[in-house]
């Protein structure tokens, strides 16, 4: 699996000289401070986490806290907390719906977590409703039968509520008891296309009561700011419960993600740090900061 220090080397190259410049002094300079706020919000760091980062190392001599300290304890913070998921204690049966952009690797992740499910002993079934395309549907079956886990694939054109709909029915029928529903790329500013995914989820309520118990977003790193404006607007249409981060080993712009924290309160549940299957790996705040910070290349 990729380390967290490798896949943030692009964003954190983008302002390293700015950091060492901030830390090399008990408090930074305004020029050095202004440098550093700058290269944070090209970052994709939010700019109320910037302004209140300088207000912090302003603080930081009087608490005797070093500028490096300071910067972490605040960053790691602004993450808040985001639990990693427990397959083995999840209910049966537990179905999430996974939505996003095009292209933003939703179905490479539902396969990825089908195989979490599958190593933590439960017996997962993919469901794709993504009729639009044949190429979709075809992809995430051969995920399926690669994986070694059952699938249900909607026909081109074909009515996605009814794949949905479809998916939980044969989970229930097979006794599978993780069901993850991959949806059809939509754009978030396409609103016909926004609202079939509340006819998808009222498909699945109507065949089990309470589903989809979770809807997480995949959202590609390397879009920065404009994921959380995707995110922003799915949210809206199909209220969301967690986060999922692509390709954050090809972006430069990692910051986002205290964005998706703070502004939209969804705990980021996994990080794509390689193409790997094996490389979705749970969030952790405390190993994503200290890489972005260089603090420690072991982690």
């Amino acid at each position: 699996m990729g380390s967290w220090f490798q896949s943030l080397r692009k964003t954190r190259e983008r302002f390293a000289d700015a950091l060492k410049g901030a830390f090399a002094s008990p408090v930074p300079d305004e020029t050095t401070a202004e440098a550093l706020a700058d290269l944070l919000i090209t970052a994709d760091v939010p700019l109320r986490l910037v302004q209140m980062l300088s207000i912090e190392l302003e603080k930081s001599a009087s608490r005797k806290e070093s500028l490096t300290a300071t910067f972490r304890r605040v960053l790691i913070n602004a993450l808040g907390q985001n639990p990693p998921l427990d397959w083995t204690a999840m209910p049966s049966p537990t179905v999430a719906l996974l939505v996003g952009i095009n292209g933003s690797g939703k179905t490479t992740t539902a396969a990825k977590l089908a195989r979490m499910a599958l190593l933590a002993g439960r017996k997962p079934l993919l469901g794709a409703t993504d009729t639009f395309r044949a190429a979709g549907s075809h992809q995430l079956k051969l995920w399926a039968d690669k994986i070694g886990c059952e699938s249900v694939v909607g026909a081109t054109g074909g009515d996605a509520a009814a794949v949905a709909y479809d998916a939980i029915d044969a989970a229930l029928a097979r006794g599978c008891d993780i069901v993850l529903v991959d949806t059809a790329g939509r754009m978030h500013t396409k609103e016909p296309l926004m609202r079939e995914l509340q006819k998808v989820r009222a498909a699945m309520d109507k065949r089990l009561p309470g589903a989809p118990h979770h809807t997480w977003v995949v959202l590609d790193a390397m879009l920065g700011q404009n994921a959380v404006i995707q995110a922003r607007q799915f949210h809206e249409m199909t209220p969301l419960t967690g986060a999922i981060v692509t390709k954050l080993d090809g972006s430069s712009k990692a910051g986002f993600l205290f964005a998706v924290r703070q502004e939209l309160d969804l705990p980021i549940l996994y990080a794509g740090l390689g193409e790997g299957m094996d490389d979705l790996a749970p969030f952790d705040a405390a190993a994503f900061v200290d890489a972005l910070l260089d603090l420690d290349e072991s982690k």
